[in-house]
């Protein structure tokens, strides 16, 4: 059995800073207290503090300066999608935003798909549909229903959808465990899916695009009662 990684003071630190910055006890373009006073705050080493720092320049919410100090970037207005991730464990209120954009981009995927699909991205898309009726648990069911909607991202041919698709998945991954519910039964959750691949297969955009709203809009209801 592969042994647990051991959360380090570094983790524990960057964990800390992120929760205060997030929560807003470190605002939006303020600096940050002096290294020493801060190390001293939390209790840590300033070599530890600077790996924390470092961290969390990565992540985008801080940004330092020789000679200016260290401070919360403006990460609502600078930030990129890739924090939605680290947003969603912070506060689920994100999800009902995520999926606003979820269902108006799904719509237009399913739409362009319908459009553009070779008959290769058909046939993925029905052995993928299959997958979805045959998987047994609702993590499984659930992950194989993400992948039919990485392939209609891929039957567009337009790679930017693929890598919207990818970033509105990661988003709610912190959370997914509680967003089952609609995956529980594989022949309900193949039955709602399978009015989107059946217009994109046959070449019909507007059938595709009215069949992703109402996948969409019927599964973003039974996950938002499944959270609440």
């Amino acid at each position: 059995m592969e042994a647990l990684p051991r959360e380090t003071i570094v983790d524990v630190l960057e964990g800390r800073l992120r929760e205060d910055i997030l929560a807003g006890r470190h605002p939006a373009g303020s600096l940050l207290p002096p290294e020493r006073q801060l190390a001293d705050g939390y209790g840590v080493t300033r070599t530890t503090l600077k790996h924390a720092f470092g961290r969390l320049v990565q992540a985008g919410l801080l940004e330092t300066r020789h000679g200016v100090g260290t401070r919360v970037r403006d990460y609502i207005r600078l930030g990129g999608a890739d924090l939605l991730p680290m947003l969603v464990r912070h506060s689920p209120d994100w999800i009902g935003e995520i999926f606003e954009v979820r269902r108006s981009i799904g719509a237009l995927i399913a739409e362009r798909a319908a459009d553009r699909a070779t008959a290769r991205d058909s046939a993925a898309l029905v052995e993928l549909l299959a997958a979805v009726r045959e998987s047994e648990g609702g993590d499984a069911v659930q992950l194989a229903d993400a992948e039919v909607h990485r392939a209609l991202a891929r039957a567009t041919g337009n790679r930017v959808y693929v890598l919207l698709t990818n970033t509105l998945f990661n988003a709610y991954l912190p959370v997914r465990a509680a967003l089952v519910a609609p995956f529980t039964d594989p022949a309900a959750a193949h039955a709602r899916l399978a009015p989107v691949v059946d217009a994109v297969t046959a070449g019909d955009p507007a059938a595709a695009r009215t069949a992703a709203g109402a996948y969409l809009t019927a599964t973003e209801r039974i996950m938002l009662e499944g959270l609440a």
